[in-house]
C-alpha cells in the first residue's frame, strides 16, 4: 500500500505540474538571478520556514524518473512549507541545502510546488534527492539561494528549519482565512487537472485553510470524509464577544493528493484556532498524526 500510494502522489504530481518541476541542471551554482523580480521595497528579512518534514526514505518508484525528475526513482522525499507563497520563477533546486544528522550535505535533484496548486497554496515545495535514511535522517533544510515571496517583497535566503523525522506523522503548521475572490463555491473535484481540489458549498459564510506538514488521507490511503470533518474543532468568537466551538460544516480541497484542507464554515464570528485529535490522518508511510492545534492567522503576503 505505501508504494501504491507514493506512485499516486508522485504521478499526480506529473499531472498536475510537471511544467513547474525545477532540475539542478538548470540552476547556476553561484547564486540565484532575482534582479528582474525584485519589487520596491523587498524586505531582506522574512519569517521562519514553517517546516520541512521528511516524507520518503529511498522509496520514489522507477516511473518517477520520467515523471518527476531525471534520476528521481529510489530517492528521498521532503515537503517544506513556507510562510508566505512563493514566486515559481525565482524557485530553483539549488536552492536549497539540506543536512544530515551526521552534518554532511546531500544532494536535491529537483523542487516541485506539485500536486499544491490551488489558490493559497503555493507555500508547498516538495524537494526531491539523496539527503537522508532512516539511520543518518536529514536534520535541517536551509534556503541558500535567492528565493522569493509570491509578491516578490520577501527573500526566503538564509532561512533554516528543523527536519521532522521520518517516523513522525503529519501536523497542522499554519491555519488562515481565507480571502473570498478565492472561495470557489460549488467546484467540483478534477485530481487530473491543474489545481484540482474541490470547493466548499454554497451556504458557506468564511473558509479557513489548515495546511499540514505533509500529504494527509485516511489509514490506507482513503479520501478524508465526515469522520475526519467532525473531528476539526475550530474556535469561534462572535460579535458579543462569546467563544464557542463548531466543527465545519463541510470540507473542501479533497480529491488533488496535496497537504491542504479547507474548513467551510456556516456561522458569523471571528475563527480563532483548529484543534484535531491524534491518529486519524497519516502520511503516505501510514505514520499517524499527533495530536495538533494552532491559532488562526490572516490571510498570509500575496
Amino acid at each position: 500500500m505505501k508504494i501504491n500510494l507514493l506512485f499516486l502522489i508522485i504521478f499526480s504530481a506529473f499531472i498536475l505540474g510537471c511544467s513547474n518541476t525545477i532540475e539542478l541542471a538548470n540552476y547556476d551554482m553561484n547564486d540565484s538571478s532575482i534582479d528582474e523580480h525584485m519589487s520596491e521595497g523587498t524586505q531582506s528579512e522574512s519569517p521562519d520556514l514553517l517546516s520541512a518534514f521528511y516524507g520518503f526514505d529511498s522509496e520514489a518508484p522507477t516511473i518517477a524518473s520520467f515523471f518527476v525528475c531525471r534520476g528521481a526513482a529510489g530517492k528521498d522525499a521532503s515537503p517544506v512549507i513556507f510562510p508566505y507563497e512563493v514566486n515559481l520563477e525565482t524557485l530553483q533546486a539549488g536552492d536549497f541545502q539540506i543536512v544530515r544528522s551526521d552534518g554532511s550535505v546531500g544532494t536535491i535533484l529537483c523542487a516541485t510546488p506539485a500536486p499544491a496548486f490551488d489558490f493559497g497554496e503555493l507555500r508547498t515545495i516538495l524537494l526531491v534527492g539523496d539527503y537522508g535514511s532512516s539511520s543518518n535522517q536529514p536534520a535541517t533544510v536551509e534556503v541558500i539561494g535567492n528565493l522569493l515571496s509570491i509578491d516578490n517583497r520577501v527573500n526566503f535566503k538564509g532561512k533554516t528549519v528543523d527536519v521532522t523525522p521520518l517516523e513522525d506523522g503529519p501536523s497542522i503548521v499554519l491555519a488562515e482565512m481565507v480571502p473570498s475572490e478565492e472561495w470557489e463555491l460549488g467546484k467540483k473535484a478534477t485530481f487530473l487537472r491543474f489545481g484540482g481540489g474541490n470547493g466548499c458549498p454554497e451556504g458557506t459564510k468564511q473558509i479557513v485553510r489548515v495546511v499540514w506538514s505533509g500529504g494527509i488521507t485516511k489509514p490506507g490511503g482513503k479520501e478524508v470524509d465526515d469522520v475526519e470533518r467532525l473531528s476539526y474543532s475550530v474556535t469561534i468568537r462572535n460579535s458579543k464577544g462569546d467563544v464557542s466551538t463548531i466543527a465545519p460544516f463541510a470540507l473542501g480541497d479533497l480529491g488533488d493528493g496535496d497537504n491542504n484542507h479547507k474548513l467551510c464554515l456556516d456561522v458569523e464570528g471571528v475563527p480563532i484556532n483548529v484543534r484535531f485529535p491524534r491518529g486519524l490522518l497519516t502520511d503516505p508511510r501510514e505514520d499517524l498524526n499527533p495530536e495538533t492545534f494552532i491559532e488562526v492567522s490572516t490571510p498570509q503576503a500575496k
